[in-house]
C-alpha cells in the first residue's frame, strides 16, 4: 500500500498529474491513498524543483513531469522495494 501525494496550485498540469495518479493507484488494487496538496505552505515542506511533483510515501519521486499511470506504478514498486527490508 502506498500515499501517493500530487503536489501543485491547482492547474491543468496538476489535475492531470492527479487523473493518473488516482488511475494507477486504481489499477493497482493494493489500497493506495491519492492525497492533492494544493496549500503553498505544505508544498513547500517537500521542497519540489518544479510544479507538480509527484511524492511516494513522503518522498518526491518526480517534479515538472506528467507521468502516465504506467510510470507512476513503476515509481510505487521502487519506493516499496526501498522501503522494504532486504
Amino acid at each position: 500500500m502506498a500515499k501517493i501525494q500530487v503536489l501543485g496550485t491547482g492547474c491543468s498540469k496538476c489535475n492531470y498529474l492527479l487523473k493518473n495518479a488516482e488511475a494507477a493507484a486504481s489499477e493497482r488494487h493494493a489500497g493506495d491513498t491519492v492525497e492533492k496538496i494544493e496549500d503553498i505552505m505544505q508544498v513547500l515542506e517537500f521542497n519540489p524543483s518544479a510544479l507538480p511533483a509527484l511524492a511516494i510515501n513522503g518522498k518526491i519521486v518526480t517534479s515538472g513531469t506528467l507521468p502516465s499511470p504506467a510510470e507512476i506504478k513503476q515509481y510505487i514498486n521502487q519506493s516499496n522495494k526501498l522501503e522494504s527490508p532486504s
